[in-house]
């Protein structure tokens, strides 16, 4: 069993900048909780206190019931894989993962074995006498998550690792790292602000804001359940109109819908893919520009105050520039004062 948590912990720098404030998470056993954010919302931060190459402020990082807050990263039961790889180019790959195997000075053979086990984890069986040098990014990675694993961590800890790669290996290797962490049921922290990689490997979701925690659930909480305008406008993309609510309905000057919440100002938020379009002339809004993706079309809509907003269809070709278009939002939500003051019953 292996549980991570993480109480009341902050992390003041120099000259005053927090860059964590009053933090608190628990994983649990097996869990992959991914923390989510922008740059400068102190995700990275927490994982490197979790890690040991931040001391916090205040606050207490305990594993399996222990303190660990005091301890040097190589004191830690954790493992580290970094944006940056950060492997040794003048060792092989053998002798990268078996070097902290030999710090703890076991006998050759169980290296060995240690190691060749781990290699044919990542996929990487017989790349062992290669030079790190000699491997692509993404054979990197995978020797940089082989070198944490071989150590057998209680806490797997991920730095953006796929922040480097092309879409298309971010994509495969990240389908890859959260089968092996299925495999081990290791427990894992993973730091992103990849809204599609959070979304595809967490059991949670973190959204991480100004050092302190915006919204913690389920990755499909978050995404048709947002607490806050900030959380739903960064995960996937979301329309916001403002507006204001009087007897019962949500007033724009181009959208008017039934509301059942106390008069007063409020932002409307529809997903793109819960927006319908009808053909109207003039229209509550005119199309802008309409991109055909395949799989479907996004058209890139005008309101007359110069909102632009975005509706998800199945036949982009029905639209085109300069066209009206009336708008049918199946579901939503409404924002006021910085917290959800309703939500219909559909997915938002």
């Amino acid at each position: 069993m292996s549980l991570l948590s993480i109480k009341s912990v902050s992390k003041v720098f120099a000259g005053g900048t927090v860059a964590v404030d009053d933090f608190s998470l628990d994983v649990a056993d097996g869990e992959l909780v991914c923390l989510l954010g922008p740059s400068g919302s102190g995700k990275s931060t927490v994982l490197r206190m979790v890690g040991g190459f931040e001391r916090p402020t205040s606050g207490v990082i305990s594993i399996d019931g222990e303190d660990v807050t005091g301890l040097s990263p190589d004191q830690r039961p954790t493992g580290m894989v970094f944006q940056s790889h950060a492997l040794w180019s003048h060792m092989n790959v053998f002798n990268n993962l078996a070097f902290g195997l030999k710090l703890r000075r076991l006998p050759a053979g169980e290296i060995a074995d240690k190691v060749a086990g781990v290699l044919e984890l990542v996929g990487l069986a017989g790349y062992g006498k290669r030079l790190t040098n000699q491997l692509s990014g993404g054979q990197q990675q995978r020797v940089a998550l082989a070198r944490s694993l071989v150590l057998e961590p209680k806490i797997l800890l991920l730095d953006e690792p796929f922040a480097s790669l092309d879409q298309h290996l971010r994509e495969r290797l990240r389908e890859e790292v959260r089968d092996i962490q299925l495999r081990l049921k290791i427990t894992t922290l993973f730091v992103t602000h990849g809204q599609d990689e959070a979304l595809s490997m967490a059991d949670r979701i973190v959204v991480m804001r100004n050092g302190r925690t915006e919204q913690a659930d389920r990755p499909e909480i978050v995404y048709r359940d947002p607490q806050t305008p900030f959380v739903a406008g960064f995960i996937g993309s979301m329309n916001f109109i403002e507006g204001v609510v009087e007897q019962g309905r949500f007033l724009h000057d181009d959208v008017n819908v039934p509301l059942p919440v106390s008069d007063g100002p409020a932002t409307l938020a529809v997903r793109p893919e819960a927006l319908d379009l009808v053909a109207a002339t003039p229209g509550q809004a005119s199309v802008h520009r309409v991109t055909d993706f395949g799989t479907h079309g996004l058209v890139d809509l005008m309101l007359d105050d110069g909102t632009r907003i975005k509706s998800m269809v199945r036949t982009p070709d029905l639209f085109r520039a300069g066209q009206g278009v009336d708008l049918h939002p199946r579901a939503f939500a409404v924002f006021r004062d910085g917290q959800q003051l309703y939500r219909t019953n559909a997915h938002v």
